[in-house]
């Protein structure tokens, strides 16, 4: 929450939004969390905590995940969001349309009800603020071997979710993601030039990088030979500047910044605590829960993960949101 609090663009347009609707507006998830920023940026007192009763009773009310008293993941806590926002807004656009499409003269509202359908009717898809913040396009590419034929795929995202190794990094990561496989086998890829399962080339790029890039370490991994969920305590680096290169213009660097952490702490999946590290006025300060620090820059190193797998440090970064500063 506090990351999101932090992060200028969204917080801004969630205010604004909220001060242009906030009279005939319904209590819902996004009218909750605007009030909640609210009390937030007006409040005069220096010093003070703020309880988040009404959103959490919102977000109880409509998730049933979040009303036991069970550990929640902070990643889905925050699609869900995220999600959630995208449907209120879609929802109040196509209202407003419905409004003055109806509010129009009879002539219009003849011509539209006459204009045939095509097959399969396209909506052109609305574009919400929080898709202009988050939203990213990635492209995925297959290339036949046979034929040679390369076909292309586009799918947005709002976060990039990324395997961890060992002593790696951010950069490391983003190379993987990117990296080419190879379908074979069973997971032979079917040629529409060919007519026929090919063997195949795969690779992800990013298409369109996002303004505020959110990038999800996933630490929780299933083990098998454990039948349950372990968690990764791996030291991976997350630089204070980032340098996208793995996009589809290979000559193109986009830079980020980085300006929040969402630090998991605690040893296993099922229980632990989450904590903040937020970039404000060129000032790295700590959030846990009511507790605020100002923390040396260099302190986030501490929160990459442990070199060594059974360690004291259970304070991992686990969800990094980074701005774009623009290309290069």
């Amino acid at each position: 929450m506090f990351a999101l609090y932090f992060c200028a663009p969204f917080r801004e347009q969630l205010l604004e939004h909220y001060a242009n609707n906030k009279a005939d507006a319904e209590e819902n998830l996004l009218t909750c969390l605007a009030d909640l920023f609210s009390q937030i940026s007006s409040q005069k007192k220096k010093t003070g905590v703020i309880a988040p009763k009404r959103f959490v009773q919102r977000l109880k009310k409509q998730n049933e995940l979040f009303r036991s008293y069970m550990h929640q993941d902070a990643h889905e806590f925050l699609n869900y969001l995220l999600n959630e926002l995208v449907e209120i807004l879609e929802k109040e656009t196509q209202a407003t349309k419905a409004d003055n499409e109806t509010s129009s003269s009879p002539e219009k509202i003849a011509n539209v009800l006459k204009a045939p359908l095509a097959n399969g009717v396209h909506k052109e898809p609305i574009v919400t603020w929080v898709h202009k913040i988050f939203q990213g396009i990635l492209t995925n590419e297959t290339r036949c071997l046979r034929c040679e034929t390369v076909t292309a795929r586009d799918e947005t995202f709002l976060d990039l979710s990324l395997d961890i190794e060992q002593n790696s990094s951010i950069t490391s990561c983003l190379k993987n993601f990117s990296s080419t496989e190879t379908l074979h086998a069973e997971d032979k890829f079917f040629c529409d030039k060919c007519c026929s399962l090919q063997e195949a080339q795969k690779r992800m790029k990013i298409k369109k990088p996002p303004h505020i890039l959110v990038i999800h370490l996933k630490r929780f991994k299933y083990m098998e030979q454990l039948g349950r969920y372990k968690k990764l305590s791996y030291r991976v680096v997350f630089p204070l500047e980032l340098k996208l290169s793995n996009t589809v213009d290979e000559y193109v660097d986009i830079e980020y910044s980085l300006f929040a952490v969402v630090v998991h702490v605690g040893s296993g999946p099922n229980h632990g605590h989450y904590v903040s590290l937020v970039k404000s006025h060129n000032h790295w300060l700590f959030f846990d829960d009511e507790s605020v620090e100002i923390i040396e820059e260099s302190a986030v190193q501490t929160f990459f993960g442990s070199s060594q797998e059974y360690s004291s440090n259970t304070d991992h970064g686990y969800i990094l949101l980074y701005e774009s500063l623009g290309t290069r």
